[in-house]
């Protein structure tokens, strides 16, 4: 699913002409949309335990502020970079990122990378139990380390591209790496909440010991 996911822009590219600023503006859909699973995840984070809830009550709302200005400060970012004199001009307001969300052409590829990540949330969080081992602590910090690296190396790309002239095959090569940091980011995510039963045993035992 997330290869199918993260086709969709080069079809886009080839099929559809999608500029470079419309492939960043998708990416950049792609935080709101990890942002609103993040939260899903820690709401269903460990439920059996009272203690959890009640640092869910504080740092739900503090994961989608912090994580909402800084979703909203990258798109600013986009605008300003890619989007041109019409988009440059709506800095710093949100009806602006709206507005070049609708006009962009990119319903098809925000509709795939929302069915990428459901795929995910229901198979590997759900099914696969990893709700049960996770931390919050370690999903508040989860998508700030993925989202980083993936995105500072697409914007970079994207200066290069657009510096090239923005020809097909650029673009699509930016895409295969975003493609192959975003499998690399999503297998070392898998490790992590793997390896978290462990870590918590070893807490565990090392307290009433």
């Amino acid at each position: 699913m997330l290869i199918l996911a993260n086709a969709v822009p080069i079809l886009g590219v080839v099929f559809l002409h999608w500029t470079v600023f419309s492939v960043i503006l998708l990416y950049w859909t792609e935080n709101v949309i990890i942002g609103g699973f993040n939260v899903l995840r820690m709401l269903t984070a460990d439920p059996g335990d009272g203690v959890v809830w009640v640092g869910k009550a504080f740092l739900i709302p503090f994961f989608c502020i912090h994580f909402g200005m800084f979703t909203f400060i990258h798109g600013q970012l986009v605008l300003a970079f890619f989007g041109g004199e019409a988009f440059r001009r709506s800095s710093f307001h949100v009806a602006g990122l709206i507005q070049a969300v609708g006009q962009a052409g990119i319903g098809y590829g925000v509709l795939f990378l929302v069915l990428s990540h459901t795929f995910s949330f229901i198979h590997d969080w759900l099914v696969s139990g990893e709700y049960r081992r996770a931390s919050i602590r370690l999903l508040m910090g989860q998508p700030y380390s993925r989202i980083l690296v993936l995105h500072f190396t697409i914007l970079f790309g994207g200066f290069l591209v657009q510096l090239a002239g923005a020809p097909v095959l650029a673009v699509v090569l930016l895409v295969t790496l975003k493609t192959a940091i975003d499998l690399r980011a999503h297998q070392t995510e898998r490790q992590k909440l793997a390896l978290a039963p462990v870590a918590e045993r070893s807490e565990r035992g090392a307290s009433s010991g």
